[in-house]
């Protein structure tokens, strides 16, 4: 088995600890692969290629941290071709959030995402994605 040597925050390194402790895992090493795993299957999903897919994608971040919200202004525009609509919000005293409502394929929303993910300074990434053809069964 290989190893790898990442970098992460003191508080982020001691939230693996404890999570390992509570939930029985040998230690961090176990927690991370296990994240790894979860991460990359996360787009993997046979069932979701070849078709049209609607995705959320909500990003929170700090106020103060404007370098953030211009990423989230860059990447609207690159990915113009997938963004539908695009929403920024002020959510209590400290916080924005931007909401992306994308359209398109696996591929593009996976990259999309990914970047999202990427940009340093978010407090918190999350997405739901679903095929526009299922959009029909709801109703």
């Amino acid at each position: 088995m290989g190893v790898v040597s990442i970098s992460m925050p003191d508080e982020l390194e001691e939230r693996i600890d404890t999570f390992a402790d509570e939930h029985g895992y040998t230690g961090r090493s176990e927690v991370v692969r296990e994240a790894v795993r979860n991460l990359m299957g996360e787009f993997e999903d046979k069932r979701l290629e070849d078709r049209e897919l609607m995705a959320i994608v909500t990003v929170l971040f700090d106020y103060e941290t404007t370098t953030v919200e211009e990423k989230m202004m860059h990447l609207r525009h690159d990915h113009e071709s997938i963004v539908a609509s695009n929403f920024h919000s002020h959510v209590g005293d400290r916080y924005c959030m931007e909401l992306f409502v994308l359209e398109g394929q696996l591929e593009d929303i996976s990259a999309f995402v990914g970047k999202v993910r990427a940009t340093k300074d978010t407090l918190s990434v999350d997405y739901s994605v679903l095929p526009v053809d299922d959009i029909n069964m709801f109703s």
